[in-house]
């Protein structure tokens, strides 16, 4: 059951491997982040404010490299308002202006008022660099796990003792 720690190179070896996972994932993701020049590439849907475009718990697919069109009104987009750390996922209702300096005032499909109350203080509108990216693409359910993992942290634990208990198992 334990015979990877009386063998230090087998230990080393499975250390290695997992290192190497890690690096890769990690990799992966900095890779998208290029390709779709958005820090966050891909982001889950928290709540049911986008209700019926989107549910709580759908992975969406973001793109910022909007180098030949505008960021226009009706497109979907995910923004960081100042001081807070959770993305938001909402559509584009108004646009004053154009260009890099163009004012975005945005609302969620199932909210009855617009997000001038989710901005940050003293902000009346988004601008571009507000946006994270548009979504293009989007996995219907799939972000639920994160949802799951985030409101019980406990199951983070169980998860992680099932998957030491399968790698024990498959070692025998």
């Amino acid at each position: 059951m334990f015979s990877s720690l009386q063998n230090p190179r087998q230990a080393a070896a499975q250390l290695l491997n997992f290192g190497l996972i890690l690096s890769t994932a990690f990799m992966m993701w900095k890779g998208l982040s290029v390709v779709t020049d958005s820090p966050s590439p891909i982001v889950v849907v928290l709540s049911g404010s986008m209700e019926p475009a989107f549910q709580r718990g759908d992975l969406l697919l973001l793109w910022n490299r909007n180098l030949f069109e505008e960021t226009n009104v009706g497109e979907v987009v995910v923004y960081n308002v100042k001081g807070k750390d959770i993305p938001i996922v909402h559509r584009i209702v108004r646009k004053f202006g154009s260009g890099p300096d163009a004012k975005l005032l945005t609302k969620g499909d199932n909210n009855a008022a617009d997000d001038t109350e989710l901005y940050a203080r003293g902000q009346d509108y988004l601008t571009r660099k507000d946006i994270v990216g548009s979504v293009v693409a989007y996995m219907p359910f799939v972000g639920y796990v994160t949802i799951m993992l985030s409101e019980h942290p406990w199951l983070k634990t169980v998860m992680l003792g099932i998957m030491g208990l399968v790698v024990v198992l498959q070692r025998e």
